[in-house]
């Protein structure tokens, strides 16, 4: 399969997205290779796991330098989404083609909401000392992380995202982390459940590496840009810059998907 040149910027976006937001851009993966490269829906859900995967895991080293990562909770979030993360897989085998692009386009629909409802709130109350993440690990606190843990790791293994928008709101809510300590966090979460999924769908054999290759070197340049702009830029911005985008990417795979189940 020819690579397209169109997707190198589209790499590049969903990259810069990772790195300055811990998710959201990773969800216009799957598009993109269906409908700029021509990949079949399943086996770009596939693909979109190595994609996002090796672009978390640089984003993830990135935050870690600056101490931003908590490496704890992290892999906490990314155990318990190996369930979800399994059911998700097995889910993805079953259903039809275009069922599969449609759910896409309401997953997104979703994401595109939670981003505008997160830019919207004022970062005065987000917490900012990275001490208090963890302290007073209640029993609801345990229910939330599992929740979201186990939605985290379905929408990997039957989408092929990471679930970014999940996290990170995640950590803020139950863990109390702050912003930044939350992105980093949600980085290594995504490459974890990134991992599973593709373990439970037996490997990467279906994979075109002349499509992933170039697609994810694209994406890891833009994880360190995003991560450079993570700070300077208000994230209020980028996301709702984001969310604009997937609003617009969303309806177009509704209506496709739709029309190809008439």
């Amino acid at each position: 399969m020819t690579f397209s040149v169109l997707a190198l910027p589209l790499g590049l976006l969903i990259g810069v997205s990772l790195g300055a937001l811990g998710g959201g851009g990773s969800i216009l993966t799957v598009p993109a290779l269906v409908y700029v490269i021509g990949e079949n829906p399943r086996n770009a859900t596939g693909a979109s796991l190595v994609i996002v995967g090796v672009t978390a895991l640089t984003g993830t080293i990135g935050y870690a330098r600056s101490r931003r990562v908590r490496w704890g909770p992290g892999l906490v979030f990314g155990v318990v989404g190996i369930g979800g993360s399994l059911l998700g897989s097995d889910l993805n085998k079953l259903v039809d083609q275009n069922v599969l692009l449609l759910a896409f386009a309401c997953l997104m629909l979703l994401a595109a909401g939670a981003m505008v409802q997160r830019s919207a709130q004022p970062t005065s109350v987000q917490p900012s000392a990275p001490q208090a993440a963890g302290d007073g690990l209640t029993a609801i606190r345990l229910v939330g992380v599992a929740a979201v843990g186990t939605v985290v790791g379905f929408t990997a293994g039957f989408f092929g995202v990471g679930g970014g928008f999940v996290v990170v709101p995640g950590l803020v809510l139950t863990l109390g982390f702050g912003m930044p300590e939350a992105v980093g966090t949600s980085l290594l979460v995504i490459a974890l459940n990134s991992v599973v999924a593709l373990a439970a769908r037996g490997g990467v054999t279906a994979v075109d590496w002349q499509v992933v290759i170039p697609f994810t070197a694209a994406a890891m340049a833009g994880s360190v840009v995003g991560g450079g702009l993570a700070g300077r830029v208000p994230g209020s911005a980028l996301e709702r810059i984001f969310a604009g985008l997937l609003v617009l990417v969303s309806v177009s795979m509704a209506t496709k998907s739709i029309l190809g189940l008439v």
